[in-house]
C-alpha cells in the first residue's frame, strides 16, 4: 500500500453557460486530475478545481506544487499515513485544492486496496443526498426558468441564488420572483460572495424577510470584522462561512467570533481528511453545516456526496451537487445522474469511479 507516483494532469473542459457571481466568474472547467499511484498496481483519483479569485490557486500552479513538491516527500509512504501526508504537505502555505486532491486520491486508492467504499470508511450514514442546484446572475425571468427546468428534469426543489450586486433590488427582485412561482415547493437561500457590504446586506435581508429563506452565506467580507459581526447579529436566517473558512481554525475563529452561525463544507478545499476536523468541529459546537460546491466536474461531485453522505449531519441538508450539469463534458466513464432530486454515492470500492482514457486524452492539455 505503498504510494509510487504522484501525478497532475491539467485537464480543460467548456461550460455549457458561464457562472456569473460576485467574486467572478467561469467559462471552463480548467482543473487538475490528480493519480496516486501504489506498489500494488492500484490508482487513487480525485479532482483539483482552481479559485485564482478565492483562494489564489492556479491551474499550472497546482500541477506545478503537487509535481515539484508534494510528489517528493510523499512518495515511499503508505495509504493509511494520512497524518503524515498532511503534515508534510502543510509546510508549504496555501494551496487548499491541490492538498485535498492529494488526499482524496489517496483516500480513494485505499478504498480500492480494501475494497471498500470511501463513504463507508469515512462513516457510512447514507448511500445519497438531495441536491441543491447553484443560479448564477440573470434576470428573474431567467432564473425562474432555469430553476423549473431543474425541477422538471432532475426533480430539484432546493435553490442557493448568487446574490451580491448593486444595486441591491437586482437580486432581491430576482429571490422574490423565484419564490412568487414556486410558493413553497422549494427552498431558497443566498450567496453573496462577499459582494455586499455589512449594511447592504441587512437592508437586502429585511427586504426578503418574507420570503422563508434557509441560509444567508457570505453576504459581506470577512475582513470586515466587526461590520460582519454586527449583521450577523441581526439576522434570523443562519449565516453560513464558506471562503472565509478555508481551515479548521477558521472555522474555529468565525464560529466563537459570532461572525458566522453555519459552516460550508467543501471537499475540493478541505479533503477527506480536513472535511472530518471540519464537521466534528461543527458537530460539537452544535451549528448546522451545508455541502458546497467548487464548481466540480463529476469526480469533485462524487467526492462531495461521498463525504456528505458519511455523516448524519452533512447529509441533512441538501448538498451543492449539481453544477457539472453546466459542464460539457466530462472526465468518468459512467455519468453520475440526479434523479428525483437526489445523488447517489457511486457503487463500488474507492470513490466508486473511473476516467475514461479517451476523454482524458482529448481534454488534458499538457500534450
Amino acid at each position: 500500500m505503498k504510494i509510487t507516483r504522484v501525478e497532475a494532469i491539467p485537464f480543460a473542459i467548456p461550460y455549457v453557460k458561464p457562472a456569473m457571481f460576485a467574486s467572478g466568474e467561469v467559462r471552463a472547467a480548467e482543473h487538475v486530475l490528480v493519480r496516486v499511484h501504489t506498489d500494488d498496481g492500484l490508482i487513487g483519483v480525485a479532482e483539483a478545481p482552481p479559485r485564482p479569485y478565492t483562494y489564489g490557486e492556479t491551474q499550472a500552479g497546482i500541477v506545478a506544487v503537487i509535481e515539484q513538491i508534494f510528489a517528493p516527500q510523499l512518495v515511499g509512504l503508505t495509504l493509511t499515513e494520512r497524518e503524515m501526508v498532511g503534515a508534510r504537505m502543510a509546510r508549504t502555505v496555501g494551496n487548499p485544492a491541490a492538498k485535498a486532491a492529494v488526499d482524496m486520491a489517496i483516500w480513494d486508492a485505499l478504498g480500492r486496496t480494501l475494497g471498500l467504499r470511501v463513504s463507508d470508511l469515512l462513516g457510512g450514514y447514507t448511500d445519497r443526498m438531495r441536491v441543491s442546484h447553484m443560479l448564477g446572475f440573470a434576470e428573474p425571468a431567467a432564473m425562474v426558468a432555469e430553476a423549473e427546468r431543474m425541477r422538471e428534469t432532475c426533480g430539484i426543489t432546493t435553490f442557493k441564488v448568487k446574490v451580491g450586486r448593486r444595486p441591491v433590488s437586482l437580486d432581491t427582485a430576482v429571490v422574490r420572483a423565484l419564490r412568487e412561482h414556486f410558493g413553497d415547493a422549494v427552498e431558497l437561500y443566498v450567496d453573496g460572495n462577499r459582494g455586499w457590504t455589512a449594511s447592504e446586506s441587512l437592508r437586502a435581508m429585511k427586504e426578503m424577510a418574507d420570503l422563508d429563506l434557509l441560509f444567508a452565506e457570505e453576504l459581506c467580507p470577512a475582513d470586515d470584522v466587526l461590520g460582519r459581526r454586527w449583521l450577523v447579529g441581526q439576522l434570523d436566517a443562519p449565516f453560513i462561512a464558506d471562503e472565509s473558512v478555508p481551515t479548521p481554525a477558521d472555522v474555529t475563529r468565525e464560529l466563537l467570533a459570532g461572525s458566522a452561525t453555519a459552516i460550508s463544507i467543501k471537499t475540493a478545499r478541505t479533503g477527506f481528511t480536513g472535511s472530518q476536523r471540519v464537521h466534528h468541529l461543527a458537530e460539537g459546537l452544535g451549528v448546522e453545516v451545508v455541502i458546497g460546491n467548487q464548481f466540480d466536474g463529476q469526480l469533485g461531485t462524487a467526492c462531495a456526496v461521498t463525504f456528505g453522505a458519511a455523516y448524519r449531519l452533512t447529509s441533512r441538508r441538501a448538498g451543492e451537487l449539481s453544477n457539472f450539469l453546466d459542464m460539457s463534458d466530462d472526465l468518468l466513464a459512467e455519468p453520475l445522474r440526479i434523479r428525483d432530486g437526489v445523488l447517489c454515492v457511486p457503487p463500488g470500492s474507492g470513490l466508486g469511479v473511473e476516467i475514461d482514457p479517451d476523454k482524458l486524452a482529448r481534454y488534458r492539455t499538457d500534450r
